[in-house]
């Protein structure tokens, strides 16, 4: 009797199940696609690995041992949620890092080169060009998660042209050359006075829920901007208001915040110098992100039918 997998995902193609399809049948299971958790339900009992997004379908699937998260993001999953005993976790982090810095190196210079002034300008029909700009070049980054998104966003930036990048993380070891320096977040006060553009890319944790706190944010130039694609958890969101709508901080992008979806009528949307997207950094609508995702499934499923430990396995206590 085969093994089964089931793949609920919506952007799966043709080449994705060849690719599943082979590295499945190497091990013997046999693998079934559904493009909605609507068409998996009522189908999973019998699954072993499920690939997928929708947490309700996980107990839908008694025999489950391994579910890979094609998100990256695995908080959904982290208590008052009981995520079943004894099933390993893993998630799609490392596929994201791409589609995401691309946002935030779009946001940036949004920000920078004054389009959301320029963007009214032209809905009135006017013609001011000289409001001041400024430059990526020369800015001192500040990354608040070192992972690969912040990793690959530092890299970008660092291509692009020179600039100061420093990472901020748990340990304040350096995971890559790109930066030039890595702080401990027991540092983070002393580092963010010394920040132009303060990025963050954090796991929702415990520790990250408001680590952004309203007296951080008052140690902020009052030139910096502020770009967030991790968890709208992690920042004060009031006391961000505050400090945009004062001028204070020169401007903030938000691709995440809470709640999501952000009601009409929230404060959000008439905070001035704030440009809101609404969570599509890391959609699945990249090609590369797709593949990417689904290579690192393949991998951690020849991992999975050797009994070696999987790569991308999830510590839930640590939330990443």
């Amino acid at each position: 009797m085969s093994r089964i997998i089931c793949v609920v995902n919506e952007f799966i193609t043709d080449a994705h199940r060849r690719q599943i399809d082979a590295a499945a049948e190497k091990h013997g299971f046999s693998v079934r696609y559904y493009q909605t958790k609507a068409d998996a339900s009522g189908h999973l009992a019998d699954c072993e690995v499920l690939f997928g997004h929708w947490r309700s379908l996980l107990k839908e699937a008694p025999m489950l041992k391994w579910y890979c998260c094609s998100y990256a993001g695995v908080d959904p999953y982290q208590p008052p949620f009981r995520f079943p005993e004894g099933v390993l976790l893993t998630n799609s982090s490392g596929a994201y890092g791409v589609t995401i810095s691309e946002h935030i190196m779009m946001v940036t210079l949004m920000l920078q080169r004054r389009m959301l002034d320029y963007a009214q300008i032209v809905r009135d029909r006017g013609w001011t060009n000289d409001l001041p700009v400024r430059s990526i070049q020369g800015s001192r980054l500040t990354l608040l998660g070192t992972g690969d998104i912040g990793t690959t966003f530092a890299q970008r930036a660092k291509a692009f042209c020179p600039a100061s990048v420093t990472g901020v993380n748990r340990s304040g070891r350096v995971p890559d050359p790109v930066y030039d320096r890595v702080m401990p977040m027991a540092e983070l006060d002393r580092v963010l006075p010394e920040t132009d553009i303060l990025v963050m890319s954090l796991p929702s944790t415990p520790e990250t829920v408001g680590i952004l706190s309203r007296e951080r944010l008052a140690l902020l130039p009052e030139s910096a901007i502020l770009v967030n694609v991790g968890r709208g958890s992690a920042i004060d969101q009031d006391a961000l208001m505050d400090e945009l709508n004062a001028g204070r901080l020169a401007g903030a992008a938000l691709d995440v915040m809470t709640p999501e979806p952000l009601p009409a009528d929230h404060p959000l949307w008439t905070t001035k110098n704030l440009l809101i997207t609404p969570h599509v950094a890391g959609n699945m609508t990249l090609g590369y992100t797709c593949n990417k995702t689904v290579s690192m499934f393949c991998d951690d499923l020849e991992n999975y039918a050797e009994g070696r430990p999987l790569k991308h396995l999830v510590d839930l206590k640590r939330g990443y």
